[in-house]
């Protein structure tokens, strides 16, 4: 099958392939949601590296990580290249257009995971995220609770925040800042955060910044996902579960009472239709976090300091150049 999607064709191969057997939901309707909210999900993974997580065979099945971007990608398609210092270097596709997005989905891809960096900047994010994962036992009751602490502590600091529903099983709280920091200042800052809500609930069996796993017992505030090349679903994603459940933007009034699994595929349009986009204007909303270390008791930032990126032993910091290598096919628009 071959969509007209602006001045773009794009193939869709086994449109009728299903995708959530429970739901009776096939490929197609995946591409055809995301075209649907193309103008909302494309205010969160334009400019952004993507990070490829593909079911070719839909949400219940296999399913494999993918950085580099297939050979035989259109040309239209804009890529980022970066590099390793070790010489390897990997293109990553980077959606900016509702084209792209079906182009993707056609792949597998189900969520939409994306940096928290720009293309211009990836060593820089432009969000700080704190990520509430419940582990089994932890109720649905404390995610709320600590979001709602999380907010009171942003508030205080001056920072807007924005949550959603992770799509899976936790809550995602994103504030969206300056890119001026880089990523391990910016963990620092979303450390000393998180263990500022962990003091104000007193509660190891709600909230807990353990960072090993077999000892904590609360839901764990995560600070740790503000590293670079560390991924989370975009919001309006639809994520691989059985009930092909959204990542869907809450307003803070909704999040005491929300219930995640009202939103899904067949439910987002409406909702949509209904509360509108509430993550519009967002991205006007950056703060420096530079000034507010210190109401965190913590030492000034360092905007020099960039990630090591030290994986296995080895340094493999990221390196992206954007006049060159991001590729913007302007002609071809």
């Amino acid at each position: 099958m071959k969509l007209g999607i602006g001045r773009r064709e794009v193939n869709i191969s086994n449109p009728d392939k299903v995708f959530f057997p429970k739901r009776k939901l096939k490929k197609i309707d995946l591409v055809n949601y995301y075209l649907d909210v193309a103008p909302h999900v494309l205010n969160h993974v334009q400019r952004r590296p993507m990070q490829m997580l593909r079911y070719p065979d839909g949400a219940e099945e296999w399913f494999f990580y993918q950085k580099r971007v297939p050979a035989n990608h259109p040309d239209w398609l804009e890529t980022v290249h970066i590099k390793f210092p070790s010489g390897r270097t990997a293109d990553f596709p980077v959606c900016n257009e509702p084209a792209a997005l079906a182009w993707i989905v056609n792949l597998g891809c189900i969520d939409l995971h994306t940096w928290a960096s720009r293309v211009d900047d990836v060593d820089r994010p432009n969000y700080l995220l704190i990520d509430l994962d419940p582990s089994d036992g932890n109720p649905w009751r404390h995610v709320r609770k600590i979001a709602l602490v999380v907010k009171e502590v942003l508030d205080e600091l001056g920072l807007a925040s924005f949550p959603k529903t992770s799509g899976a099983t936790g809550l995602h709280i994103l504030s969206p800042i300056k890119p001026e920091l880089g990523f391990p200042e910016v963990r620092r800052f979303a450390k000393a955060l998180a263990q500022e809500v962990e003091r104000r609930i007193d509660d190891q069996e709600v909230a807990t910044t353990t960072w090993k796993v077999a000892d904590r017992r609360g839901v764990f505030v995560d600070y740790g996902q503000n590293s670079r090349d560390r991924t989370i679903a975009s919001a309006y994603s639809i994520r691989p579960t059985p009930d092909a459940r959204a990542s869907a933007p809450l307003s803070w009034d909704e999040v005491p009472a929300v219930k995640p699994e009202r939103f899904t595929l067949t439910t987002m349009r409406r909702r949509i239709d209904e509360v509108g986009d509430l993550t519009s204007g967002m991205w006007r909303r950056k703060k420096s976090l530079q000034p507010l270390f210190a109401k965190l008791d913590l030492e000034p930032a360092d905007p020099k300091k960039l990630d090591s990126g030290r994986r296995r032993g080895n340094a493999q910091r990221w390196k992206s150049d954007q006049s060159a290598n991001w590729r913007q096919r302007s002609t071809a628009k």
